[in-house]
C-alpha cells in the first residue's frame, strides 16, 4: 500500500511457536484462543478476534494456513489507532470471511511487535500460510485497505460484481446519465452500505440534477474515516464549486466584463466558475491561468488554490486536469 507501506519476509513460525504458541518450551500450551470481537463469517466463525501472546500461533500463524490473516497491533492510548479501527474492521467484515483480523494490543502483550521489529503503531501485518507477507503503518482510507484486502485475495463474494456496478455507474455519471447512474450507485449500496466510492457517487447524481441539498445529505452518510477518500473529497469540492457558482452573474455579462477590462481579475474569477459550471473545464482553466500569469498574488494566491480545488472535484484522470498542471507549471517555472 501507498503511504506507510511495507513489505516482510523470512521466516517467523517457528519462533512464533517455539516462544508463544504452547509448542515446545513454549508457555501455557492450553492456551485459549482470543476472543471474538464482532463480525462473523458464513459458518458463523468471528473474523475479528482480540488475541494474545498465547493465542498467537492458533488465531493467526496455523489460521493463517487457510485464509489470510491481518494483524493489527494497537494500543489504547493511540489515536491513529482510533482513527483505523472502524476503516479496518468494516472493511474485514465487508469481506465475509475471506480474510481474519487478529487484534493486539502491544501495552499488553508486547512480545510479539517486538519479535517482527514493529517501532510504532498503528501497524497491520498481513499473513498467509503462516508467515508475515505485506503489511502497512498509520491510518489509511478504506478504497487503500480494501485494495490491500484484496491483493491477498480476501475478496469478498460479490466484490466482483459491485466493482463491475461502480464502474458502470461512473461511465454513466460521466455521460450525464444521472437516473441510470443513481440506479448502479444505489444497487450497489443495497451490498455494501458505507460503500465511499457509491456514496460519493450518488451525491454528484444529485449535483448533476442540481440538487445540492441532496447531495450533502448523501455525504453525510460517509463514515468519518471515509472521509478521506478521494471519491469523497472530490464529491465536496464538486458541491462547493455548485455552490459558488449559483451567486454568478449571467456569462455573457462576465465576458464582457473581462473583454472591457482584462485586469478586472474578480470578473475573470468569476467567469472561471462559471464555465466550470455549464462544463467548459478547458476554458475555466485558462482564465484562471492568465489570472496567475498576470498577477499570482491576487486575492492571496486565489487563482491558483482555485485551480487546485478543481483538480480536486474533476479528478486525477479527468484530461483537464492534465491540461491544467500542465499549463500551471508552465506559468510558475518559466
Amino acid at each position: 500500500m501507498s503511504g506507510g507501506s511495507f513489505s516482510m519476509g523470512g521466516s517467523v513460525g517457528g519462533g512464533f511457536g517455539g516462544g508463544y504458541g504452547g509448542g515446545p518450551g513454549g508457555a501455557s500450551g492450553g492456551a485459549s484462543g482470543g476472543a471474538p470481537n464482532g463480525g462473523s463469517d458464513a459458518g458463523g466463525e468471528a473474523v475479528i478476534r482480540d488475541v494474545t501472546t498465547q493465542s498467537f500461533m492458533k488465531d493467526v500463524i496455523e489460521a493463517s494456513k487457510t485464509r489470510p490473516v491481518l494483524v493489527d497491533f494497537w494500543a489504547p492510548w493511540c489515536g491513529p489507532c482510533r482513527q483505523l479501527t472502524p476503516v479496518l474492521e468494516g472493511a474485514v467484515k465487508a469481506a465475509k470471511g475471506a480474510v481474519l483480523l487478529a487484534k493486539m494490543n502491544i501495552d499488553d502483550h508486547p512480545e510479539v511487535a517486538g519479535q517482527l521489529g514493529i517501532q510504532s503503531i498503528p501497524a497491520v501485518i498481513a499473513f498467509v500460510n503462516g508467515q508475515p507477507v505485506d503489511g502497512f503503518m498509520g491510518a489509511q482510507p478504506e478504497s487503500q485497505i480494501k485494495a490491500f484486502i484484496e491483493r491477498l485475495g480476501g475478496k469478498a463474494p460479490g466484490a466482483a460484481e459491485t466493482e463491475q456496478l461502480l464502474e458502470q455507474a461512473d461511465a454513466l455519471l460521466a455521460a450525464k446519465d444521472y437516473g441510470q447512474a443513481a440506479q448502479h450507485f444505489g444497487a450497489v449500496l443495497q451490498m455494501a452500505p458505507d460503500s465511499v466510492r457509491a456514496l460519493a457517487g450518488l451525491a454528484r447524481c444529485y449535483l448533476g440534477t442540481g440538487d445540492a441539498a441532496r447531495a450533502r445529505q448523501a455525504l453525510e452518510m460517509v463514515p468519518e474515516p471515509g472521509h478521506a477518500d478521494p471519491a469523497y473529497t472530490a464529491a465536496v469540492a464538486a458541491i462547493e464549486l455548485a455552490e459558488q457558482a449559483e451567486s454568478l452573474g449571467d456569462l455573457a455579462e462576465l465576458q464582457s466584463r473581462v473583454a472591457a477590462d482584462p485586469a478586472d481579475h474578480q470578473a475573470r474569477f468569476d467567469l472561471a466558475l462559471a464555465l466550470n459550471a455549464r462544463g467548459d473545464k478547458t476554458a475555466a482553466v485558462d482564465q484562471l491561468i492568465e489570472i496567475v500569469r498576470r498577477d499570482r498574488a491576487w486575492n492571496d494566491d486565489g487563482a491558483r488554490r482555485q485551480l487546485l480545488q478543481f483538480f480536486d472535484a474533476w479528478g486525477f484522470k479527468e484530461p483537464a486536469s492534465a491540461y491544467g498542471r500542465r499549463k500551471l507549471s508552465s506559468v510558475l517555472f518559466s
